[in-house]
């Protein structure tokens, strides 16, 4: 059973959420590194209580779909929170006193 590691792109769908996983891979003639990466479609109870950019672990399982074939198993780190437009704004204009 594989697992990999990757960052949430999409959280859209009501039941999915679409992962990136980012490789590190070595060119055969060149021997540079480059890096590529791949979306796979991923099962959760609630995409909704997951937020884009959040890193979490995948696992392989049975097709679940047409494109799902991978299940959400937890959360590594969760996505740093954007700032909102109010709190921009404020940052943004100096106060005069």
């Amino acid at each position: 059973m594989r697992t990999l590691q990757g960052t949430i792109v999409s959280n859209r769908m009501t039941k999915t959420v679409v992962v990136r996983v980012d490789r590190l891979k070595q060119h055969a003639k060149y021997r540079t590194h480059y890096r590529s990466s791949q979306k796979f479609k991923a099962d959760v109870p609630d995409a909704a209580a997951f937020a884009i950019g959040d890193i979490v672990r995948i696992v392989e399982t049975r097709p679940l779909s047409k494109d799902k074939r991978w299940r959400v198993v937890d959360v590594v780190r969760k996505a740093t929170a954007p700032l909102t437009d109010e709190s921009s704004a404020e940052a943004a204009t100096p106060e005069h006193v």
